[in-house]
C-alpha cells in the first residue's frame, strides 16, 4: 500500500512538472515569436524604410550626412529615402514629417529645429511606434529616440580656446552665429564660458548671419565697421567662414584673425593662404552612418543612450600638412 501511494506521487509529481515544463516552452516560443519582427525587420519580407528629413535638400554639409546614412543602410539591409526643402523651410519640414508618419515610415531620421509643434509631431510618430532619431540638432524635449551629432557646448569651448591662445588672453571679438537654432545658442554659450574667463578678452557683438553666406558678408563688414578695434571674427556655422573672408577682403584685409566652423573648399583655401586661422569641423558622414546603426541596433531589442556625440577636430595650416607659419 505504501509502494502504491510513493508510486502515485511519483506520477503526480512528474505530471506537474510536465506541465510547468511545456508551459515554458510555450512562453519560450511565444516570446520568440514576438522578438523575431524586431530581429529580421517587417513580418511582409521587405526591408526597413528610413526616412531622412535634412535642414536643406542640396546642402554640402547634409549631403555628408545622407553619405554616411545610405552606407549604413546598404550595410544593414535598409533603404533609405532622402527628402527634404530646397530651401531652408522648418514648415516644409513638418509637412515632409507628417508625410513619413502617414506613409507609415519604419523610422525616420531628422534635425531638430526647436518648435512645440514639430515636437508634437515627433511624439505622434513615437506613439505610432516609429522610432525617430535626430541628427545635427537634437529635439530634447521630445519622445524622439537618441540625437546623433556635436557636442554643441564643447565645440563652443573648444573654439573659445582657440581664440583665447591666438590672442594671448586680450583682444576684441566679433561673433556671428548662423542662427537662433538651439545649436548655435550652445555653441555661443560654451564659447562665452571660455571667453568669459579673461578678463582682457571682449566679445564686442554677436550677429546672425541666417546661414547665408552673402549675409555672413554684410554682417562681418558691418561689424568690422562699427568696431574697428575688433582683432578677431568667429563664425559658428559653415557659411560664416566663407563670409567673413569676403568681408575681411573688403574691409581689412590685414591684422585679423578669422575663426570658422566646418571645412568648406573655401574655408580650407582660406587656411591654406593665411587669410583663416582654422576652422572646427564637424563628422557630417558619420552622423548619418551612426545614426542608421543605432536603428539597426534599436531594431534588434537595444535601447540607445539619449545622447550620441560624433567627434570634432581642429583644421589649421599644421592639420593641412603646410609647413611654415603665416606673416
Amino acid at each position: 500500500m505504501s509502494n502504491r501511494k510513493w508510486n502515485l506521487g511519483l506520477l503526480l509529481l512528474f505530471a506537474v512538472f510536465a506541465c510547468l515544463l511545456l508551459q515554458f516552452v510555450f512562453s519560450t516560443l511565444r516570446i520568440r515569436e514576438l522578438v523575431r519582427p524586431l530581429e529580421s525587420g517587417p513580418s511582409d519580407g521587405r526591408p526597413r524604410h528610413i526616412v531622412l528629413i535634412p535642414q536643406e535638400l542640396d546642402n554640402p554639409y547634409w549631403r555628408s550626412i545622407e553619405q554616411g546614412a545610405r552606407e549604413a543602410a546598404r550595410e544593414y539591409g535598409m533603404e533609405l529615402d532622402y527628402t527634404g526643402p530646397f530651401r531652408i523651410n522648418p514648415t516644409e519640414q513638418s509637412r515632409l514629417l507628417e508625410k513619413a508618419i502617414a506613409a507609415k515610415a519604419d523610422a525616420i531620421l531628422l534635425q531638430g529645429i526647436g518648435d512645440p509643434q514639430y515636437r508634437g509631431l515627433i511624439d505622434k510618430a513615437a506613439g505610432r511606434g516609429i522610432p525617430v532619431i535626430a541628427v545635427d540638432m537634437d529635439e530634447p524635449e521630445s519622445r524622439r529616440l537618441a540625437y546623433v551629432g556635436t557636442d554643441n557646448t564643447e565645440a563652443g569651448k573648444r573654439m573659445g580656446e582657440l581664440v583665447a591662445q591666438a590672442s594671448g588672453g586680450s583682444g576684441t571679438i566679433g561673433v556671428l552665429i548662423g542662427s537662433e537654432a538651439p545649436n548655435q545658442r550652445l555653441r555661443l554659450e560654451g564659447f562665452r564660458a571660455v571667453i568669459g574667463r579673461y578678463p582682457k578678452l571682449e566679445i564686442t557683438e554677436v550677429r546672425s548671419s541666417n546661414i547665408s553666406r552673402l549675409q555672413a558678408a554684410e554682417q562681418a563688414a558691418a561689424m568690422l565697421s562699427a568696431q574697428p578695434r575688433t582683432g578677431y571674427l568667429v563664425g559658428f556655422s559653415a557659411l560664416d567662414g566663407p563670409g567673413m573672408l569676403e568681408a575681411a577682403g573688403r574691409v581689412r584685409p590685414q591684422g585679423l584673425r578669422i575663426f570658422a566652423f566646418d571645412d568648406l573648399p573655401e574655408t580650407k583655401e582660406g587656411i591654406r593662404q593665411c587669410k583663416l586661422a582654422a576652422t572646427i569641423v564637424q563628422q557630417p558622414r558619420q552622423m548619418g552612418f551612426d545614426a542608421v546603426a543605432l536603428l539597426h541596433d534599436y531594431f534588434q531589442g537595444k535601447t540607445p543612450q539619449p545622447q550620441h556625440y560624433t567627434a570634432t577636430s581642429v583644421l589649421d595650416r599644421s592639420a593641412l600638412g603646410i609647413g611654415g607659419s603665416c606673416p
